[in-house]
């Protein structure tokens, strides 16, 4: 055998997943580009001030905010696939709070609203948030109901040809900047988990009160809000999907948001992972650089291959569930892997900054606090633990 078809490993060979194609790649390109150059400076800012409503209008008009939603609704009429590209490539806007204001809007809020919504609904809201026109915000949590969404208490009841909504929701991102909230109450008290139904609600209704913003640990790039609904009136056409359905319309949208939040999750690791490896190549301890030290070494290899885990597991959950399952299961699993995941990883990677990574300068911090969200938004670990236990009968 000659020399030179000797097989050695290629570490920097491209490494594309079967998933992804050409398309799929120029999109990332393009987006990539985007971030880097009109996201990305911006970052330390909007910690300060929240991003502004404009970048909605601009990944409009970009054709960024419907990416694998119909021609016909103004979208890019792409798969599935598409959205994980967009969720990956936000995570180098150096913002989780930035990514976590988009996503809510593209792959939370909107969705439903293609999958139940009457025609109508589709052209006077689906159609404006795709062009950037009108931003969404999705209400589930309540101050006395999060995980536990059968304990909901905002009410709707009907009243002649139209419905009247009094409740609370908190914890509301886009809350204060939205044009309409995706909304579920409970319709029949007495009817379990058919008692419940979603409502479009426009926020700019009498009776819909933005009462606080709320400040948090992380992800300040984003508005949070704590909503109150007090008589607000909504006609018959409001309802979105079937009365009495809401539940199930809600859980299905969870499976979405909770999958695209793994891939946040692999993202958001792996940028942290990056950064901190470009460091330990340079910064020097003992005369030599700190990467080279064994037990640094060792970190890397540890973090490397979870991170690989979370997002094989993310990729291929993914490719069933745009293949038409609902694999309920493994999208808990890959939920709570990668969001346990990027929070080890980010713990790690601020370690190995050492004092440096305690500072705001190298956004480690920022990265540590922003990804800590995920193992409590759209299902604490403790549910996903739950939803797998039960899904095997226990």
């Amino acid at each position: 055998m000659a020399a030179t078809d000797v097989l050695k490993p290629d570490h920097a060979a491209p490494r594309r997943h079967f998933i992804f194609t050409e398309e799929h790649e120029a999109l990332r390109e393009s987006l990539h580009s985007f971030v880097i150059k009109e996201l990305a400076p911006h970052a330390e800012e909007w910690e300060q001030t929240t991003f502004p409503s404009s970048v909605f209008g601009r990944m409009g008009e970009l054709g960024f905010l419907g990416l694998s939603m119909p021609e016909q609704y103004g979208g890019q009429g792409g798969d599935y696939f598409y959205n994980l590209v967009l969720a990956e490539e936000l995570s180098h806007a150096g913002s989780g709070g930035l990514a976590m204001g988009i996503a809510v809007h593209t792959d939370m809020a909107t969705p439903p609203i293609l999958q139940f919504g009457t025609e109508q609904q589709k052209q006077d809201y689906l159609v404006p948030a795709i062009r950037g026109e009108k931003i969404a915000c999705l209400g589930i949590t309540e101050p006395d109901a999060g995980s536990d969404v059968k304990g909901i208490r905002t009410r709707a009841v009907r009243d002649g040809d139209e419905w009247v909504i009094n409740g609370s929701k908190t914890y509301i991102t886009n809350g204060h900047r939205a044009d309409f909230i995706v909304l579920v109450t409970k319709t029949d008290p007495d009817a379990g988990y058919d008692g419940f139904t979603l409502f479009i609600v426009d926020m700019n209704a009498e009776g819909v009160i933005r009462e606080k913003k709320l400040e948090k640990l992380g992800m300040h790039a984003s508005d949070t809000a704590l909503l109150a609904f007090n008589d607000v009136r909504v006609p018959d056409s409001a309802v979105l999907g079937q009365v009495g359905k809401g539940f199930y319309h809600i859980m299905w949208e969870l499976q979405g948001e909770r999958l695209i939040g793994a891939a946040g999750c692999v993202a958001g690791a792996q940028r942290a992972f990056d950064r901190t490896l470009a460091y330990a190549m340079e910064r020097k301890a003992f005369g030599r650089e700190i990467g080279h030290f064994q037990v640094i070494r060792h970190k890397f290899a540890a973090m490397a291959t979870k991170i690989e885990r979370s997002r094989q597991l993310v990729y291929t959950t993914a490719w069933r569930f745009a293949n038409g399952e609902y694999p309920v299961r493994e999208i808990s699993m890959a939920k709570l892997d990668a969001s346990q995941m990027c929070c080890e990883v980010a713990d790690e990677c601020l370690q190995i900054h050492g004092g440096a990574g305690y500072m705001r300068e190298y956004q480690i911090e920022r990265a540590w606090r922003d990804l800590r969200l995920n193992r409590i938004g759209a299902g604490t670990d403790e549910i996903m633990l739950d939803v797998i236990g039960r899904s095997y009968g226990l």
